[in-house]
């Protein structure tokens, strides 16, 4: 066991150290330029479609809320405590530097797959594997991509979060762990078995009952705190440019562990999001590729701050008593009472749940990818509810640092296609651009794009034989 630890752990140095960081960042910059910095220029457009009507089936809203449901997860709690546990304030700058660059690679591949969804009944499916198998032609790195996210969001994720439910409850309120997990789990079946419709009208319902209470609190933290902000906000740019002596570990821990948990919580570029960006039914790809560029926003830059801020005022991350979850909670207790506990408990559940059904679905759609049997999305949703169950009791290291080499595989692989095909979303968002120059609400055809093949809901393009 020591030595598979041993082996998965250089594995993961390896691709999150040096080739998922080099490769995000650089892809990050390019997208950003090549796009005309398309994630700060249209933000006004991206709330505008954001807030606008369905054309049918799922609408931007929905998918948006199923996307924030995977991206925002326990890591917006206890991974930004532990990067700045590790890093110091620092790493929080670096965490909304690599936002602000990545939301431009969520742009492209969730255009990207609404170019390339395909039909499923009245509503649509894709990602990833799905414009690695018709736009590449390469149906092997789409298989390869289904089966990396299947087991790393569908499964691995799920104990985690069910794992990170039951002890925040057991530690809140003493209620015993197999009991939380039978419980978990017959709500997540009530979910799951009643498809995408239903996992996204209880994402819309959960994405704000969980965020827009923690905004708040974090609100009222900063502005109890209001003359202390500037401070913090310069301490924050100074630890992260060495200006001052390291709070953390110094300039090179900050900025490493900062771009790390910035990634793993916005997700942007690793493949994930476009899943959800593909069931949207709206009239142009460009549209739910700006909704989802948005998405790493709410993510990164208001949730993990609002995280950041209550840990900083504190000022309890100094003394190296506590990280994670407990970090979180100790510095929220310090600001608002002991209660503090029992508001965390609650939002790790929210949290965690609404990950849990949306990573179900990442599973569901790429299963789907691999193959059209029925029979093996009813086993998977078995294996999911045995996992919830298991991980509710069990104790998860080995299975978190499989997760991260995983995780890390399915990057790379989504990377190396979107850096592919990179030059028909940003022909999409050209033609968008021009159509809303010209005073009308975009409309997309596959004619649209000269030599764009295999698209098929745009009509006018060849179909995949």
């Amino acid at each position: 066991m020591d030595a598979l630890e041993g082996i998965v752990s250089a594995a993961n140095t390896l691709i999150w150290t040096y080739l998922l960081v080099a490769l995000l960042i650089g892809l990050g910059v390019y997208f950003t330029v090549r796009s005309n910095f398309v994630q700060f220029r249209m933000i006004h457009e991206m709330v505008r479609v954001l807030v606008g009507s369905a054309d049918g089936g799922i609408s931007s809203f929905g998918a948006f809320a199923v996307g924030t449901a995977a991206r925002v997860g326990t890591g917006n709690l206890a991974g930004v405590a532990l990067a700045i546990g590790i890093g110091g304030p620092g790493a929080v700058f670096w965490m909304w530097l690599i936002a602000l660059i990545g939301s431009a690679s969520a742009f492209v591949e969730s255009t990207l797959a609404q170019l390339y969804k395909v039909r499923d009944g009245d509503t649509f499916r894709g990602g990833p594997a799905y414009y690695m198998e018709k736009a590449l032609g390469q149906r092997w790195m789409g298989v390869l991509f289904a089966v990396l996210i299947t087991f790393t969001f569908g499964l691995v994720f799920t104990s985690v979060q069910a794992n990170t439910i039951s002890l925040a409850i057991n530690e809140s309120y003493g209620i015993s762990r197999f009991l939380l997990g039978l419980v978990l789990l017959a709500i997540t079946s009530l979910v799951i078995f009643g498809g995408i419709k239903r996992i996204a009208r209880v994402a819309e319902v959960l994405v704000p009952v969980f965020a827009i209470p923690y905004v708040l609190m974090a609100l009222y933290i900063i502005t109890a705190n209001i003359t202390e902000l500037p401070r913090i906000l310069y301490l924050i740019v100074s630890d992260a440019l060495g200006l001052q002596p390291a709070l953390g570990g110094g300039l090179g821990a900050a900025l490493l562990v900062g771009i790390q948990r910035g990634l793993f919580s916005n997700e942007a570029g690793m493949g994930s999001a476009p899943n959800a960006a593909a069931t949207a039914s709206v009239s142009h790809p460009v549209k739910q590729g700006l909704v989802q560029s948005f998405g790493v926003f709410v993510d990164t830059l208001i949730i993990c701050s609002a995280t950041a801020f209550i840990i900083l005022f504190s000022g309890i991350y100094q003394s190296g008593e506590a990280d994670g979850i407990a970090l979180t909670q100790q510095a929220l207790a310090s600001q608002i009472g002991e209660w503090a506990s029992s508001f965390i408990a609650f939002a790790v559940f929210t949290f965690a749940f609404s990950s849990i059904i949306a990573n179900y679905y990442y599973g569901e759609t790429n299963i789907e990818f691999i193959t059209g049997d029925d029979r093996y999305i009813f086993y998977y949703r078995l294996a999911v509810l045995a996992l919830i169950l298991f991980g509710s009791v069990a104790a998860l290291e080995l299975v978190w640092t499989l997760a991260d080499l995983f995780m890390g595989s399915m990057a790379l692989v989504n990377l190396v296609a979107i850096a592919l095909l990179g030059h028909l979303a940003f022909a999409a968002l050209k033609d968008y651009r021009s159509q809303r120059h010209a005073g009308k609400d975009p409309v997309f055809r596959a004619s649209n794009i000269p030599g764009l093949r295999n698209t098929e809901v745009w009509g006018d393009s060849k179909r995949v034989r």
